[in-house]
This record gives structure tokens, sequence and C-alpha cells, in this order.
């Protein structure tokens, strides 16, 4: 055995009977209520495809609350709700009217806070999607700023600037946005905005004291209202330096620019905001937590993520990876190396609402172009879908043992792929419009999840889904898969139970000599994990299996399966620790 690596810098984790509060039930608690996070299992769920009650085909807060027992049972420790707010749905929701809001067509304050009480009741934490690099522009700020004048300090709410030409009738820049076009919208008076997604998102401006104090508003809104900690969309963009003369999209683009000199990402003053941040949050008892979605350099991403800051950031470099073991042990040694440095746990992610289901991208050739993949209808190259499950299922295995949080996307506990046909015609996602058919998007992974395998819309709603459900995904429905002690829900159900059980100190060590194509390694209390991604069986070391992603040929761990292994000490320390407080 080989390195031993650590995770942060906290309190002894959940479940550790290390430190001095070990003898002190209360302190333990309290500890324990302020730290949840930092090993917990997050589901995250996109409303408008999870669950539907009132039946107009688009899913609900009502459809959470119904689902709660489907949550409770599957073991998570809270929920991240994507955003839920009043918004034209030009980009899925993040294009937010009224941040402190409910959208009427998901349901109403009221709906909320039963949500949050069911959650609640049943041991779960609720974490909100907030949204701060931009509004909806049927936000009333907006709509303010563009019937007021150039230079007025309704405009200064945005990011708004003179065009270039006599009459400012060309774009300030040659800039363009993410969801493709340019960056820069012009409202008729020589002025243009700043729009780093679609034109329906105007970006604020964060220079600006008015919205910094309307967005600790909506911070306390919903912390008031109970909501746990918050996921923060686009944190490394708020901050963003306008002054003239603008550089080009080339020089925006240069691989050699310092650290903090991008004029639109990731710039220092970013983490001014959430020192501010931080102080609400930690005005809370127990604290508020935040993670950071921040789309930056590996060794940017500890400032996002301090006790200072958020608190927390998302890596998503296992999302990103092959399912190679040289790739997964390098990625995990990285960003445990990150985490001591930053006093945070890290996050785990193979999925989410973004980006195509790994169960698929295992099912593809390493390498494939997802995008060209998604406009040929997922065909060619053909998935080769028990693999992808195969391996999905050993990947998960392999992130629920690691210390830190995992993120779990909706659906991926039935195993669902990527839903690649969806025809023209249905498609949602502003990238299909704003790149000019050119990339397919992200509806693929948003397609409403089936419950019930009989029902009309398989579960989802009594209506019409908003997102048409493949009639392959009967095959898949919760209810099916209920009833198979093997289905990928019963595995993920037992994964997380032993998980609970077996969760201890943030630290790994790795274990050597396993083979070609194998990661292994300890966790402390005598609990290992050996995960083969290689062509050939290899052979588990000594212990007692207690969980495996696949079947096993009795020692023998096959090629896309992880097993996990604990040794008596650890199962006296699992009876132990069944006992003890869990943070729930």
């Amino acid at each position: 055995m080989t390195d031993v690596l650590e995770a942060g810098t906290a309190p002894a984790a959940q479940g550790s009977t290390q430190g001095s509060t070990q003898d002190r039930p209360q302190e333990r608690r309290r500890d324990a209520a302020a730290t949840w996070w930092r090993q917990a299992v997050v589901y995250q769920v996109y409303p408008r495809s999870f669950a539907d009650a009132d039946g107009d085909g688009l899913g609900d807060l009502a459809g959470v609350t119904a689902r709660v027992p489907h949550l409770a049972r599957l073991g998570v420790d809270a929920v991240w709700l994507s955003p839920f707010y009043p918004s034209q749905l030009a980009d899925g929701g993040y294009d937010v009217d009224d941040h402190r809001a409910v959208d009427p067509r998901l349901g109403t304050l009221e709906q909320f806070d039963e949500m949050v009480a069911a959650l609640h009741g049943a041991g779960i934490k609720v974490v909100v999607d907030i949204v701060p690099n931009h509004s909806s522009d049927q936000h009333r700020w907006f709509r303010e700023a563009l019937a007021a004048a150039p230079g007025s300090p309704e405009r200064d709410r945005y990011v708004f600037a003179r065009g270039r030409g006599e009459h400012g009738e060309l774009p300030p820049s040659d800039w363009t946005a993410v969801f493709g076009g340019p960056a820069w919208e012009h409202v008729g008076d020589g002025e243009w905005y700043l729009h780093m997604f679609a034109p329906e998102q105007p970006d604020w401006n964060w220079a600006n004291r008015e919205v910094r104090e309307d967005f600790l508003r909506t911070l306390r809104f919903w912390a008031d209202r109970g909501v746990d900690g918050f996921r923060v969309d686009v944190a490394h963009a708020l901050a963003k330096d306008m002054s003239l003369p603008l550089p080009t999209a080339a020089e925006l683009a240069a691989d050699d620019l310092p650290d903090g000199a991008h004029r639109l990402t990731d710039r220092d003053e970013v983490h001014e905001i959430y020192r501010e941040w931080r102080e609400l949050f930690d005005s809370y008892d127990p604290p508020r937590t935040a993670v950071a979605e921040a789309w930056v350099p590996a060794h940017r991403r500890a400032r996002y993520a301090s006790p200072e800051g958020l608190g927390q950031a998302f890596n998503f470099d296992l999302l990103q990876a092959d399912p190679d073991a040289a790739t997964f042990r390098r990625v995990v040694e990285d960003n445990l190396r990150l985490a001591r440095e930053s006093g945070a746990s890290s996050t785990w992610v193979l999925s989410n609402h973004d980006v195509v289901r790994h169960a698929t991208r295992y099912a593809l050739p390493a390498g494939t172009d997802l995008q060209a993949w998604l406009l040929g209808g997922g065909t060619d190259p053909a998935p080769d879908r028990e693999r992808g499950l195969r391996l999905a299922r050993a990947a998960t295995a392999f992130v629920l043992a690691l210390p830190g949080s995992a993120y779990l996307y909706q659906g991926e506990e039935l195993g669902l792929p990527e839903v690649a046909d969806l025809p023209a015609d249905v498609l949602q996602d502003p990238t299909w419009v704003r790149s000019a058919g050119a990339e397919k998007g992200r509806d693929g992974c948003r397609v409403p999840l089936p419950w019930s395998a009989s029902a009309p819309a398989l579960g989802f709603s009594t209506g019409t889904p908003h997102l048409p459900q493949p009639a392959w995904f009967a095959g898949l429905a919760a209810d099916v898969q209920e009833a198979d002690p093997s289905s990928t829900l019963s595995f993920y159900r037992e994964a997380l139970a032993v998980r609970r059980r077996l969760r201890t100190e943030e630290e790994l060590t790795w274990v050597d000599g396993t083979g070609d194509g194998v990661v292994a390694f300890t966790r402390p209390g005598g609990w290992t994990c050996v995960t083969n991604l290689g062509d050939g069986a290899v052979e588990l070391p000594a212990g007692r299996v207690v969980l495996a992603s696949g079947p096993l040929d009795g020692r023998a761990l096959p090629p896309g399966t992880t097993a996990w292994l604990t040794d008596e000490d650890a199962q006296q320390d699992e009876r132990q620790d069944a006992q003890g407080p869990t943070g729930r």
C-alpha cells in the first residue's frame, strides 16, 4: 500500500471516532450538522423533468414532494434543485425572471415550503440553484433598464456598452456567446448589452452595489425558508473588467493570459463577492453551504472552495475522463490535493443536466465526438449499451467509495442512457438554435423520468411530457426495477446504504500491485475499493465483499466491475457507526 491521501482539514467526518468530541455527543451532533456536506450524496433534481403532479406535462414542486419516498429509500443526503423560478425557458429555467419566486407552472411558495418540509422530514437536506451571472430579459430590472436612458442607474445594474461606429450601430466587440452567435444585443439607441449565454440572459453588473445587495436579499430569502445550501451557477464569471479598449475575441482566448487577467471570467475580485456571501451563510446555525460551478484551471479552483468563500467547488474531471484506471487515479490524486489546499472536501460528478449521460458515454468508443454523434441520431457509432451500463455502475461504485461528496443526476439510478434521437421539432436547448443546428444540445439528458412502465407518460405525468419519452424507457421504469434485485436501482440503493455504514475519515491509501487496468484503495477502518477497468478478470484481495457493481466469478473481479470489501475489524466499526449520529 502507498500514498495516504487526505482530503481536507475539517473536523473528523461523520461516523469517525477520532477527535476530542468523541465522548461529547452534543458536540458531535453540532459538528455533523455543520459539516454534513463534506461526504454527502447529493441528488440533482431537474424539476421540469422529474415528476409532474398537475398533468400539464411539465414537472413541478408537488411532483418532487410526491417522490420524496423514492429519494428517501434511495438513501441520498441532499437534493439539489435546478432552477424552479419564473422563467421564459429560453435556457431551461436558467433565464430567471424573479429570483425570489416560484414559476407558477411549477407551483407556489407554499408548495416550495411543503416540499422542503417533506424532504427535511425524510432526513434530506435541500440545496437550490442560484443563477447570479445573468437574469432573464423579462426581469423587472432589465425592463426598467431598457426603458431608461444610456448612463442611467437602471442600466448600470447590467453590462451595457456603447457600440462602435458613428451611431453605435456595430457591437462593442467581436465576442461570441457560449450558445453561439454574438455576445452583444443592440437596444436601438447606440448601446448594446452583454449576454455571455443567450440574448434572453443579460449579464448583471456586479460592480454595482445595488446588484450585490439584492442577491444578498435573495440568499437570505431562501435560507430563511429552510434551504440548507446553494449551488452557484457560472460562479467564475460574475466579476468583469469592461474598461476600454475592449479586447478582441482572439485576445480573450489567448492561452498565455496571467492568472486573474481574463476580462470576463475567474477574476480575483470575484472572491470579494463570495466573502460577503460566506459572512451571510455563517450567520445561520448551522451555516448554509455552497458549491461553485467554476470552470477554471484546477489550480484556481481552491479559492472558490475555501472556508472564506463558497466552501466547495465542483470538479468535473471524472466526468470528462474516459474509464481508464490510470486516469481515474490521477484525477483523484489531483483533486484530493486541491481539497487539502482549500480545506474543503472534493466533489465527484459523472453526469448532470449539461452533459451526455455517463451510461452512454461509456457505451461509445473513447474519443467519440458526442455532438456529432447526437446530430446523427446516436447511431454512428452504435452504442454498446450493455458495456456502457456495466462501466457506469462500476464508475459509480468507485465514486461513492471516495472521500468527499458525490453528486448524482436524476435517472442515473435507473441506468438511463442518453436519448439521442429526439427530433428537431421538439428540441428546447438554445444551443440548437444559436449554433444554427451545428450542435444538438442537452435535451437528450433532460427527457422526463420513467416511473411506471404501464402508466400514461410512464408515470411522469397524466398529460403529454414536454420532451417525448422513448418507448424503450418503459423497460427501465422505476416500478420495473423495484422487483429486480439485480437492477441498477437496487444497486444504487444498496451502494448508498453500505456507504453510509462505512463512511469514515476523509482519506484513502492506494493499493498497488493489483494488475493492469485496476485502480484500488483503502479507506480507514479496513474498507477497500477495487475497480477493474482492464480487459481481463483479476483476483480480489482478502476481505468480505459487501458490494459489487455486477456479478462476480467467485473471487474473480470481471472487467468493468467494482467491488467493496471489508475486514473483520471494519465489520465491528460498521456496527458501532450504525449506532452513532449520521448527520442527516
